[in-house]
């Protein structure tokens, strides 16, 4: 890859949004009120906006290795706040993509250097979920689960922040859980029931 043609490619996509609407750039420098706060993975194969089929300004959007939402990071906990909070945007969503390498690297016993305090976020959704997982004994469907139990606790991690609890206390917000299969290109919805999940944990994250 020739870094110097993504100028050239710029160019083109500018003349592009132009010429199918000449005011583009100025609406664009207006401001943003997207409906969407996405958390994905920054896996250089899942682009949000891509995925979704949306345009610039529909999605704020974070991206970090293998889509956590650790209580610590003060980078997602941020950007949860200000899309929440101040963007007031109306879905929260987290989504996880199937052939993860953050996940499968949290699979494997191996010294990972600056990268293991990151990945031992993943290891704890294994051990919390190891009775189901161990059941599995297809290596690959494990794996695949494990992706889709990270996507429901890092769901569960924004839920309990106080700026989705405000939320759901003064306005409609919806958080949701998918996985993008890269195999397919397609989207999964995992309907998780958030209700049956946090029953026990609730009033302790609750805010009045």
């Amino acid at each position: 890859m020739n870094i110097e043609n993504v100028f050239t490619r710029n160019q083109e996509w500018v003349k592009e949004k132009l010429s199918m609407d000449s005011a583009y750039f100025n609406k664009m420098s207006s401001g943003q009120s997207p409906e969407i706060l996405y958390v994905g993975c920054s896996d250089s194969r899942v682009t949000a906006e891509e995925i979704m089929g949306i345009e610039p300004g529909e999605a704020f959007v974070h991206r970090n290795i293998a889509n956590m939402v650790p209580n610590t990071d003060i980078n997602v906990m941020s950007v949860i706040e200000y899309a929440v909070t101040h963007l007031e945007v109306r879905h929260v969503v987290v989504c996880g993509h199937y052939l993860c390498g953050g996940v499968k690297a949290a699979m494997e016993s191996k010294d990972l250097g600056i990268l293991n305090p990151w990945l031992r976020n993943i290891r704890d959704v294994y051990r919390m979920h190891m009775e189901e997982l161990n059941k599995i004994e297809d290596e690959n469907a494990r794996y695949d689960r494990l992706v889709e139990l990270n996507v429901q606790e890092q769901c569960i991690n924004i839920i309990k922040t106080s700026a989705v609890q405000r939320a759901f206390r003064d306005r409609e917000i919806t958080v949701h859980g998918w996985v993008f299969d890269i195999k397919t290109g397609k989207l999964i919805d995992l309907n998780i029931d958030f209700p049956k999940v946090l029953s026990k944990i609730m009033e302790i994250y609750h805010l009045d």
